[in-house]
């Protein structure tokens, strides 16, 4: 198990104390010494993919665990630790600025303080892209003179190496221009400085100046990371400004209303969802989301399918992007994996085992292209599309058993409830692709899917004096896995068909009823959010990743399924308890964070591997805030319609620069819950 759900080499996790004071920098000898996955839950990190900045709230980076600049997956700095006076600075507060900057403050005490208040501030302002500026203030009554020491220091270690707890041997720095260079065969780089140092040390990787700062003045120090490129140093893209470089897929879309931690949320998904946003060079005009830092720099196929599909309120060209990206490595036919989306095991707790991200991509893909062409993906678009989309239905008609359910992974299974919800809305999205653009097919797979619900209803039901349960899973046996989990969430996710309308889910008027209840209730609403494992549930861990702890975007999946559904008290409920859970985590929400109960005064806890930004997380805290309003648009059929939470949940909310048709969309609802249109493209009809 990976920390952020991928099943692959690294293992466990280990414990981490507070970073000391006066870290000590990495051996300059020795071999790899596996250590663990590193905890990131206490660390500050600037993202501007492909480049990272990670360090403590103290500002230092100390060359142990995952500390330093990277790009491109590789660690051009591990230490860059600042001395003023012979001391280092007192950390007094790190807070990030956006999501690629960070701001660090310390102070110093001088000779010339006489009382407790020290007279001289240290300012570090970071950049993910590699620069980071060095501000001296003094408001001492007389000059003083200071000697500033960086030290500095790298392995050039992957950040798969370093993610995984292997520290090698640092790399002997040389003396390079103003600066430093560090050099291992096939990778190189080297911090230079503005102004050059005083002093320059290789050996012990360090660089001095003796700085004279007059009463009320400041001075400032300018180290850049540059990373080798064909043969040649490169410079930060952003060295000359401290603004965000490149255009995101969206608009600028605010909220505003009662509850000013709605704009705040927002805003800190939209900036986390930019930080991740990449592009393939052979196909620049294609962006996709990375699926989280530091651990999945890359593209997830199924996490990037549900961040595009949770921000179609957003804009349509994520989803396109997203989709071609994936398009491209989908399996030629005509063998049983002809059509899917390749993908890798995902750890599924203790009563399953691992299932395959790349058969709920395959699935999610057309559901995506279907949705994404109700938000107003263009005709020609989704024509181009199409042909993969229906090679991913070719696949699901090809995997499915004899006894009409989709095993996962294949080909013993089991067959997971979500699994048959993904495989359900697929075919009926799909059969309305299939249809509108004149392909055949789209009646077989409604006849399908609507022997998938008889079936569905009587095989995966349990009985108990409760009311019953969604059963987690069959064997092939036919026996029933009972456990109870966020996972059941999905079959109220049903998928948008035309003309506002959701497509019939797997279960019953009754059952669904009974599963709004158990999703509402203290055994998964854990108060924060929606557990992945009911809390008495046997082998309930409130920190497993599917095991107990809180998903963002299954929580999200269970909002909007429930409001859709009409049960909104439950669906309120477990969104006010994510917007709270915000306020800790600064507002910018972690893939999953521990299912403990909330009580008075409690605060929720980190989970110490969690992506954060996650492309999920951030995607899932958009699809929550919009779910209030409840748009649903049609733009084929030119119509519109708004059905917002009556309940209110977050009191009156306004949304603007929402885009359907890639035009701009705003919305206010009301604290009685009604919703009114206030700007919308022309040509489309509203309704309520």
């Amino acid at each position: 198990m990976t920390p952020a759900g991928e099943c692959r080499q690294v293992q466990g996790i280990v414990p981490h104390g507070q970073p000391t004071r006066r870290p000590a920098p990495p051996p300059r000898t020795g071999v790899l010494r596996a250590h663990g996955p590193q905890p990131v839950h206490s660390a500050l990190i600037c993202v501007a993919l492909p480049a990272l900045a990670i360090s403590g709230e103290h500002g230092q980076m100390t060359g142990q665990g995952l500390d330093g600049f990277y790009r491109g997956g590789r660690r051009l700095l591990a230490r860059c630790l600042v001395r003023v006076g012979g001391s280092e600075p007192l950390p007094v507060q790190g807070r990030l600025l956006a999501a690629d900057r960070a701001r660090f403050v310390g102070t110093v005490r001088t000779a010339a303080d006489s009382g407790p208040d020290p007279a001289v501030t240290v300012e570090r302002l970071r950049m993910a892209e590699g620069v980071e500026r060095i501000v001296l203030r003094s408001t001492a009554v007389r000059p003083l003179s200071l000697r500033v020491e960086v030290s500095l220091g790298t392995d050039l270690a992957e950040l798969g190496a370093a993610a995984a707890g292997l520290t090698g041997a640092e790399v002997p720095a040389a003396v390079h221009g103003s600066g430093l260079r560090w050099s291992v065969p096939g990778s190189q780089s080297a911090v230079m400085a503005d102004p050059p140092p005083d002093d320059t040390l290789a050996s012990a990787g360090l660089l001095c100046w003796d700085v004279d700062v007059a009463p009320g003045g400041s001075r400032s120090i300018e180290l850049r990371v540059l990373a080798e490129q064909h043969g040649a140093m490169r410079s930060p893209e952003a060295s000359a400004s401290w603004g965000r470089t490149g255009a995101a897929c969206w608009g600028d879309a605010q909220a505003d209303g009662d509850d000013p931690r709605a704009g705040i949320l927002l805003a800190a998904a939209l900036d986390d969802l930019r930080a991740l946003l990449v592009r393939d060079p052979a196909y620049p005009g294609d962006a996709h989301l990375a699926a989280g830092v530091p651990w999945r720099c890359g593209l997830a196929p199924a996490e990037g399918l549900w961040a595009a599909r949770m921000t179609l309120p957003l804009g349509v060209r994520l989803a396109a992007g997203t989709l071609r990206a994936l398009a491209r490595t989908q399996l030629p036919g005509p063998g049983p994996d002809g059509g899917r989306i390749p993908g890798a095991l995902r750890h599924a707790g203790a009563h399953l085992p691992p299932g395959c991200t790349g058969i709920e991509a395959t699935l999610l893909f057309p559901v995506v292209l279907a949705e994404a062409r109700r938000w107003g993906l263009p005709d020609r678009e989704t024509e181009a599309l199409l042909p993969a989309a229906e090679r991913c239905l070719g696949w699901l008609r090809t995997a499915v058993g004899d006894d009409g359910y989709l095993a996962d992974p294949l080909p013993r299974g089991p067959y997971r409830c979500e699994v048959q919800a993904h495989a359900h809305r697929a075919a009926l999205l799909g059969a309305e692709l299939l249809e509108a653009y004149g392909r055949p097919g789209a009646e077989s797979w409604r006849s399908w899917a609507a022997g998938l619900r008889r079936r569905f209803r009587e095989d995966f039901w349990v009985e108990d004096r409760g009311g019953g349960r969604p059963a987690a899973a069959l064997t092939p046996q036919g026996r029933r896995i009972p456990h109870l989990g966020s996972a059941a969430a999905h079959l109220l996710d049903t998928g948008l068909l035309g003309a506002g309308v959701h497509a019939p889910g797997l279960l019953d008027k009754v059952q669904t009823e009974q599963l709004a209840r158990l999703l509402g209730g203290p055994a998964l609403d854990s108060g924060w959010g929606l557990r992945s494992l009911g809390a008495k549930e046997p082998g309930h861990n409130p920190f497993g990743h599917r095991s107990g702890a809180v998903r963002v975007h299954e929580t999200a999946v269970a909002v909007s399924g429930l409001a859709a559904a009409g049960y909104e008290r439950e669906a309120g409920a477990l969104l006010r308890g994510v917007v709270d859970a915000a306020d800790a985590f600064g507002h910018r929400l972690p893939e999953m964070y521990a299912g403990e109960q909330r009580t008075s005064g409690s605060m929720p806890l980190p989970h110490p591997a969690a992506c954060r930004p996650a492309a999920v997380a951030a995607a899932g805290a958009v699809q929550l805030l919009t779910a209030l309003a409840g748009v649903r648009p049609d733009v084929p059929a030119g119509s519109v319609a708004v059905r917002p939470l009556q309940t209110a949940p977050l009191g009156a909310l306004r949304f603007t620069g929402l885009r359907i048709a890639e035009q701009p969309f705003a919305v206010r609802i009301s604290r009685m819950g009604l919703g009114m249109v206030e700007e919308a493209p022309d040509g489309l009809q509203l309704g309520v």
